[in-house]
């Protein structure tokens, strides 16, 4: 236990990491939601970068001084991979001083930095320079989501749209861990509307690998099957 007050410290540097379309960007609006006395600056790498000499890297102090003066206060860099990837021989004057002046701001000497958070977000950790990487203090993987966490997607993305299935029909069981022979004794045993039921128990489990973007297209797809039915049609009722 530490003993001393001040040795616990709110974490300076959160990064996000995982792969495309598993919800990083929606957790950082989520903080934005929930932390209502702070002020949030929500920055791409496109908002920092300029091509006149010297304004970048003041765009980059100017950003955290302005976090200093209204803090409590989050900074928010979406794909941060853009801005602060390795360092290499082959990049430009301009881009490596972009570099150490974020990596000063975020941890400089002489910079009091209590009461900001810098939160990035990134696909591709490895590629950030290591400096960068290091500033962020606390790591968070943001995995693909399993079988529970893809059911309740469905669900959500599904949501009042006209259709015929039921809370039952979401549930995630020990069907979706049968067999091929025995779906299509199934198949051939129950009327249409139950193995249609059957087979939305296990869409759960057969996309697996999915990512929430992944699923939410998935339902636009199964949305707009209808309109192209309509607009195939000749004869209406």
């Amino acid at each position: 236990m530490l003993e001393r007050e001040g040795n616990r410290k709110p974490w300076r540097g959160i990064l996000l990491f995982g792969p495309p379309g598993t919800g990083k960007s929606y957790i950082a609006k989520a903080v934005a939601t929930e932390a209502d006395n702070s002020t949030f600056f929500s920055v791409s790498s496109s908002d920092l970068m300029s091509k006149w000499l010297g304004e970048s890297e003041k765009l980059v102090k100017n950003l955290f001084a302005l976090a200093r003066e209204h803090k409590p206060s989050i900074i928010f860099i979406d794909e941060i991979d853009s801005l602060c990837s390795s360092r290499s021989d082959t990049e430009s004057e301009s881009a490596r001083r972009v570099k150490t002046e974020f990596m000063v701001q975020m941890q400089g000497v002489g910079l009091n930095n209590d009461g900001i958070l810098v939160l990035g977000a990134t696909n591709i950790p490895w590629i950030l320079d290591a400096a960068i990487r290091r500033r962020f203090e606390k790591r968070i993987y943001i995995p693909l989501p399993e079988a529970n966490a893809r059911k309740d997607m469905f669900r959500l993305d599904v949501g009042r749209n006209n259709n015929n299935l039921t809370d039952n029909d979401y549930k995630v069981d020990s069907l979706a861990l049968c067999p091929s022979p025995m779906f299509s004794k199934m198949k051939s045993e129950n009327p249409p509307r139950i193995r249609t039921q059957i087979m939305f128990k296990i869409l759960a489990e057969r996309t697996e690998g999915y990512s929430g973007y992944d699923i939410n297209i998935l339902v636009k797809d199964a949305l707009m099957q209808p309109v192209r039915r309509v607009q195939s049609a000749t004869h209406f009722k």
